[in-house]
């Protein structure tokens, strides 16, 4: 065992314990001002209160000579618990060390200028150019899969020119440790559990609503070449581009600079805030952290895609069958 003592100021010194090569931050040493020194004589030696060290002696001594008194006061560091560090799986040396105002700049710019123009605009576009005031429901739900699709690829486009540049591919590799299967699972059993309560009280504190999405109805009524347009939009392209978006990029980028829950939060809200739906905030919020909290414990957005698409399916069939 090796100990150095570092001086930090005029009356402080730290004490840095290296056990087997691994130095770890044990004491502060405070010092009155006094002119003294510090020798490696045998006499006396210094031992540590911590009852986990108990067995380790410092080599470092004070010699005789000196008449002033030493003590010795713990550093508590604010680690994580146990808990926090076995939760996730997303290690700060895996991820991309994203820089705070490049990540805010490049989402901006695809939230202003890609997915509210085009998720929010494009089918008045689409109108526009066929020239008529309402699309049918075979026109409107290919226009939404094309809108999607270009949305999605402009943004894997735009990554290639942001200062921060996740290889997405790896995001979908899957982590030995952790299964991505038991993780959606899981997830899907959490949100329906989780967005009934949110429903069940929304419903007793502002009042009933219509659960199903009127466009969602009108898209449903095309017949079997609709139907199978808003499984391929709302089961696999839109869960694709959010999970990309708001996991992949966003998620990520938060987890490299600070705690993981703190991140989900922070992603959750923003997710939830870019649909624009003020009565579907809290639920979209909660599915946000549902799917946040998957993601960092499997390690993969296979989970959080699985249960996103899964989710919008059972929103597709319950439609369908009303």
């Amino acid at each position: 065992m090796k100990v150095n003592l570092r001086r930090k100021e005029v009356s402080k010194y730290t004490l840095h314990t290296r056990v087997s090569g691994v130095e770890m931050r044990a004491t502060t040493v405070h010092l009155p001002q006094t002119s003294s020194s510090l020798t490696t004589s045998p006499t006396t030696s210094i031992r540590t209160r911590n009852p986990h060290l108990l067995h380790f002696t410092s080599s470092i001594t004070i010699s005789r000579a000196s008449s002033f008194k030493l003590w010795c006061i713990q550093n508590h560091d604010n680690k994580p618990s146990q808990w926090q560090d076995d939760f996730s799986s997303l290690k700060t040396t895996d991820l991309l060390q994203c820089d705070s105002g490049s990540t805010w700049s490049t989402l901006g710019f695809y939230i202003f200028s890609l997915h509210i123009p085009l998720s929010f605009g494009g089918l008045s576009v689409v109108a526009q150019l066929r020239h008529q005031t309402v699309l049918d429901p075979n026109t409107q739900v290919f226009s939404l899969l094309l809108i999607q699709t270009l949305e999605l690829v402009s943004f894997l486009s735009l990554m290639e020119f942001s200062n921060n540049r996740v290889n997405i591919l790896s995001l979908f590799e899957t982590r030995k440790e952790r299964n991505w299967f038991v993780a959606s699972v899981l997830g899907v059993v959490f949100l329906l559990a989780f967005v009934f309560l949110t429903s069940f009280a929304a419903d007793k504190l502002v009042g009933p609503k219509d659960v199903n999405n009127p466009i969602f109805k009108e898209i449903l009524t095309g017949g079997p070449l609709s139907v199978t347009g808003s499984t391929l939009v709302y089961c696999l392209v839109t869960p694709l581009l959010e999970e990309t978006v708001y996991r992949g990029f966003l998620l990520t980028c938060l987890a490299s600079r600070m705690k993981w829950e703190t991140a989900v939060m922070v992603s959750s809200i923003v997710f939830s805030a870019t649909h624009l739906s003020v009565d579907n905030f809290l639920q979209l919020f909660v599915i946000g952290v549902v799917l946040g909290c998957s993601y960092c414990w499997s390690g993969t957005l296979i989970s959080p895609f699985v249960i996103h698409s899964l989710y919008n399916a059972l929103i597709l069939v319950i439609t369908f069958i009303s």
